[in-house]
């Protein structure tokens, strides 16, 4: 995935000099060992590095400003091994600016009944050592999140690695750019929001470019290298006759690939993790850019149409989330809708830009009018997506507040579509579609998302903590009153959030 940097998690364990030098020696082993454990066993898509222990207010303080300034350092796991007074770390917490997640474990599994004696007691305190250590966390007001269960259980090591893939797409944002070639498309609201609110509460900017900048690069593209991928396009996908060398269209697949190599080098000079396009601005350009964008989003830049600068965001950062596992994740649109009674599904669509990665198949080159833009017949990749669990992902601007907006899906086989040139998705709504439907909309869910079949709700509600924003879930419990109140509380919890932090 492009631009992806290495990072790690720190394992950093709790303890106080009352138990004298040989009991922290067993501390320091331990936490040697667990951080060793969790790292061979869970997997992680990052590593975790095992820190020294701390054990007084000076050391709490100096490894959070260490963790600050190291830019490796993506997140931090506590744990309390023996009693640490909780005091002690309130400096220290107080100006941690990286997420955190409290690991509520101990290093034995079983206790050893027959032999258990007040010196394993005082060395193994993590039933109370650690709720000293939530108290200050709660006191604090630290959004972190807790794991509870012995460390080499397999349930605590995916509760663990839900949280990195948050902690490392929050870290991906940090000083991302995002590109938006053209505007806003006119007159849409939910496409639209607050840039600089974005980059205060995300970390990440988005500006605009003009599509003339993006023509002078396609411009520079050599006649050979447009060929060398219009004939790697025909290695990879099913091109259409007309479309393949020697067809009476060559001309249009030839203009994608410079599409694609102009687009791909503006984005690597400007450093750019993702863009957006919008059919409304095309000047310059004789097609709206179908195959570029979803290939470009095949290999990690996040994307979305119509000027969609938080779906672009998002849709970034899903991937990220999921980078390492099959890499199934696009931008998405719910587009139309079966309305059979009882077997009710969406069809899941866009203008062009599906990415290849949710595929069943081998998707096709085609060619076919696109009605909209007054531009030339667009080139896409057409394709059915994948069945089974996936989820589509929202970014509201709420004006106050960002919201975060999730609806567990199941994507499900459909009858062919001979008719409709676009890839896509079919799939029932949880709980059911009238539930799921007006819960979204209630919500102020917009009509783009991230489709992920890799990411789950855990991610994004780990990612929503980190990130101190607002997330609301639509799945298989959700009812309509209590999805409402849990609206309305939210309002009033986020008018006086800032208040309450004191």
């Amino acid at each position: 995935m492009i631009g992806l940097k290495p990072l790690k998690i720190w394992f950093v364990c709790g303890s106080q000099h009352l138990y004298g030098p040989e009991t922290l020696e067993q501390v320091a082993a331990h936490a040697g060992e667990i951080a060793a454990g969790l790292g061979r066993e869970g997997k992680f898509p990052l590593e975790i590095v095992n820190r020294p222990i701390v054990t007084t207010p000076d050391q709490a303080a100096d490894m959070c400003i260490a963790a600050n300034a190291d830019p490796e350092c993506a997140g931090i796991i506590l744990w309390m091994h023996t009693f640490s007074p909780a005091k002690m770390w309130i400096r220290g917490l107080s100006q941690l600016q990286k997420p955190f997640l409290h690991l509520h474990t101990q290093y034995d599994r079983e206790l050893p009944w027959a032999t258990i004696d007040m010196d394993y007691m005082n060395l193994n305190q993590s039933a109370h050592g650690d709720r000293e250590a939530g108290f200050m966390h709660t006191r604090l007001r630290l959004g972190r999140k807790v794991v509870v269960g012995h460390w080499t259980d397999p349930d605590v090591h995916a509760r663990i690695d839900a949280w990195i893939r948050a902690v490392r797409a929050w870290a991906d944002w940090q000083g991302a750019r995002f590109c938006r070639f053209g505007d806003n498309m006119r007159q849409v609201a939910v496409t639209e929001g607050d840039k600089v609110s974005a980059e205060m509460a995300f970390g990440f900017s988005v500006n605009g470019y003009g599509i003339g900048d993006l023509v002078a690069k396609m411009n520079a593209i050599s006649d050979a290298d447009v060929e060398a991928l219009a004939a790697e396009y025909e290695t990879l996908y099913a091109v259409e006759p007309e479309l393949a060398k020697g067809g009476a269209r060559h001309d249009r697949l030839l203009y994608n690939a410079r599409q694609e190599l102009g687009m791909r080098a503006f984005l690597e000079e400007g450093g750019f993790k993702g863009f957006t396009t919008t059919f409304e601005d095309l000047h310059g350009l004789t097609q709206l850019p179908g195959l570029a964008p979803q290939r470009l989003m095949a290999d990690g830049y996040g994307f979305a149409g119509e000027g969609d600068w938080k779906t672009s965001a998002l849709l970034r950062a899903v991937k990220v989330m999921g980078h390492g596992m099959s890499g199934a994740t696009s931008f998405m649109e719910d587009y139309t809708y079966h309305m059979a009674p009882g077997a009710e599904q969406v069809l899941g669509a866009h203008m062009l830009e599906i990415c290849p990665t949710i595929a069943s198949d081998k998707p096709a080159v085609e060619i076919h009018p696109l009605g909209i833009g007054g531009k030339e017949d667009p080139v896409r990749l057409v394709f059915n997506s994948r069945t089974g669990d996936a989820l589509n992902v929202t970014l509201v601007d709420l004006g106050n507040r960002f919201r975060l907006l999730v609806n567990e899906v199941e994507a499900v086989s459909h009858p062919d579509l001979p008719n409709l040139p676009v890839a896509r998705a079919v799939w029932k709504c949880k709980p059911d579609f009238k539930t799921a439907c007006t819960a979204w909309i209630l919500a102020g869910g917009a009509h783009h998302t991230a489709y992920s079949y890799d990411v789950t709700t855990e991610m994004l509600e780990d990612f929503a903590t980190i990130a101190g924003i607002e997330l609301a879930v639509i799945n298989d419990d959700t009812t309509l009153p209590t999805f409402k109140q849990d609206l309305r509380n939210n309002e009033v919890y986020y008018h006086f959030a800032r208040g309450i932090r004191a």
